[in-house]
């Protein structure tokens, strides 16, 4: 598989053929006997304020308008900042030909009769549109070998991660069984509590084990398992957990990949002090109707850097990029011994 790791030299390569192609059709259609005529005075100039324009478009369009618009889908918004960049065009070429060089040299590149705002637009559109095609073209072309590049990834991820779970299947099996062992009814008739800790860890085990084989998974089951995780914790430290876990809005059917919530909540009990009643960690869920948003803070609890350790970033930002490509926002932050995270995924 390709890898474009030097993009640059592709959008050069580009523009040579561009300026070349200009070139020859200018050589055929306005019959110039001799590439020299290209480097007469004034026409050099003229040529040179036409190509700042047009890779100033050809850039903006490709860095700016096409990820925020082309991305995210926005096709009727797409269309409107193109009618923008065709008139800030003829407005750029304006500056620089009949303003900065007519200061200088006293020539017009356009006629007296041409210069009115009608004309003047609509005959650099057809430039505008050259430029406008050409950068959607090549961002399209990127877009398309990054959207094979990452799916091609994830395939890898996911054999890796069917290899580990078949490695460590044995382990999960043999104590979710002996758990439903235990879980009988003469333990329910005598220690309902526990058979209940029994029974609430066996379906924690279960989740862990079967519904995380699956891409996606309902969120009303991922809550669930997050509550019986940060449950068996409050067991752990009874009243000394300092923990504040709460989840706003509304839950439906809706879906998210599966174990993702999990590593921000597993990462506040590991790395973060959560029994300590004057520096509470706080863990929220908030379900919108179109995203959800997961935020913790927790102070740090072991002397190393928080950040630099990576707590797993790179793996999860690898993998939310693979899954949303950008259109999702991943932040962490260490300040003051505490350590803050945010992921807003759509859903």
């Amino acid at each position: 598989m390709i890898v474009f790791k030097s993009r640059w030299r592709y959008h050069a390569l580009l523009g040579m053929l561009i300026i070349i192609m200009d070139m020859y059709g200018d050589y055929i259609y306005k019959q110039k006997a001799n590439w020299t005529d290209y480097f007469e005075y004034p026409i050099f100039l003229f040529g040179i304020t036409m190509y700042i324009t047009f890779f100033s478009i050809y850039v903006i369009n490709y860095k700016i308008l096409c990820p925020l618009m082309l991305s995210r889908k926005r096709i009727i918004q797409y269309c409107l900042g193109v009618i923008i960049l065709v008139f800030l065009y003829a407005g750029i070429r304006y500056l620089l030909e009949e303003v900065i060089l007519y200061s200088i040299t006293g020539l017009h590149n356009y006629g007296d009769n041409f210069r009115h705002f009608g004309y003047y637009v609509f005959d650099n559109s057809y430039y505008a549109s050259k430029s406008l095609l050409f950068s959607t073209a090549i961002y399209l072309f990127f877009r398309f070998v990054d959207h094979k590049e990452a799916i091609h990834q994830l395939k890898i991820e996911n054999k890796k991660a069917e290899l580990r779970l078949l490695k460590s299947q044995l382990g999960p099996h043999f104590l979710f069984n002996t758990l439903n062992s235990f879980y009988s009814e003469l333990l329910i008739e005598s220690q309902p509590k526990i058979a209940a800790d029994i029974h609430r860890l066996s379906d924690l085990l279960r989740f862990v084990t079967y519904e995380t084989q699956q891409d996606k998974i309902p969120l009303k089951k991922d809550l669930k398992f997050i509550a019986d995780y940060i449950y068996f914790f409050q067991k752990r430290y009874e009243d000394n957990l300092a923990v504040d876990y709460q989840v706003n809005g509304n839950v439906t059917d809706q879906e998210i990949p599966a174990m993702l919530l999990i590593h921000f909540i597993e990462n506040v009990f590991k790395h973060g002090i959560v029994n300590d009643t004057s520096a509470r960690a706080n863990i929220t869920i908030t379900i919108h109707p179109n995203a959800i948003e997961i935020s913790t803070k927790n102070k740090i609890a072991t002397s190393e850097k928080y950040v630099a350790q990576g707590i797993g970033y790179a793996s999860i930002h690898k993998r939310l990029t693979a899954l949303f490509k950008n259109d999702f926002i991943l932040s962490r932050k260490e300040e003051k011994s505490y350590f803050e995270a945010y992921l807003k995924i759509p859903l």
